[in-house]
């Protein structure tokens, strides 16, 4: 390394030329290279944060040009009606709502409530579609929310579908009938 002497140039007698000392430095090039390499790592492995989504497929309420012969009659015996309320009630029933095959009952959300209700429901469809020589088919279940339902309810109710597997299920406008009977047994 070449040193420049910055002496006064005259070559005074007596006077030794002393080189400035240099402070000690550290190279901390691969430091930074170790540190990218790290960074580089730590991003490539690290599971970044998904999307929780379900799926669901909504009917196109279009009716500009109705088949006759899109509707789909349902026996009352595979047919299971969810009507949800307010404070995480539900109130549920079989058939018809003029005339139920099983009347409206109440229940409650989780492992203990509808999930229960539900398979045994799954179970009597399927039993249903054996004895009429229509195996591949079981319980349809109509969710209908009213407006004192929840998000968080309607989305409870839709992991229960999943947890039970239906045949088909499907979320549907509520009557008025239906608004009178969550009113008359106070779940509205």
């Amino acid at each position: 390394m070449a040193e420049l002497n910055t002496g006064d140039g005259g070559g005074g007698k007596g006077k030794k030329v002393r080189s400035k000392k240099s402070n000690p430095g550290v190279d901390l090039t691969a430091m930074v290279d170790l540190a990218f390499l790290l960074i580089t790592f730590f991003m490539l492995t690290t599971s970044l944060a998904k999307k929780q989504a379900m799926e669901l497929a909504m009917p196109d309420k279009d009716k500009k040009d109705p088949q006759p012969d899109s509707t789909t009659k349902i026996p009352e015996e595979r047919m299971m009606t969810i009507l949800i309320g307010k404070d995480n009630r539900i109130l549920w029933y079989m058939g018809k709502f003029d005339a139920p095959t099983i009347p409206p009952t109440e229940a409650k959300f989780g492992k203990d409530g509808i999930r229960q209700d539900l398979l045994k429901n799954v179970a009597l469809g399927k039993e249903y579609a054996k004895r009429e020589g229509k195996p591949e088919q079981g319980l349809v279940v109509n969710i209908k929310a009213s407006d004192a339902a929840t998000f968080k309810n309607v989305v409870d109710i839709l992991d229960e579908m999943a947890i039970t597997h239906p045949q088909l299920y499907a979320i549907g406008d509520i009557t008025l009938g239906e608004i009178d009977l969550l009113k008359q047994t106070g779940v509205y």
